[in-house]
């Protein structure tokens, strides 16, 4: 498994070991679960990004019908 060096401040490891502490738990499983935490947020919010797009784009026609003070057609495309 490849390892990270991460710089925290005086404060920041303060804060992680009292974090750790309490959780009863290593500051390096700590950061580590928080890193993986984030790491499938972003994932979550990549993918639910590219689902609204694709529905926003397989829906266009009805969203310009629906809201058609809203739309901003190029000249000479379909409506």
């Amino acid at each position: 498994m490849s390892a990270l060096n991460v710089e925290f401040s005086d404060r920041e490891l303060e804060d992680l070991r009292q974090i750790a502490k309490e959780r009863g738990t290593t500051m390096k499983a700590l950061v580590r679960e928080a890193t993986v935490a984030d790491i499938a947020r972003h994932r979550a919010l990549q993918e639910g990004a590219e689902v609204f797009r694709r529905f926003f784009v397989d829906n266009a026609d009805a969203f310009a019908d629906a809201f058609p003070d809203d739309e901003h057609r190029q000249p000479g495309q379909a409506a």
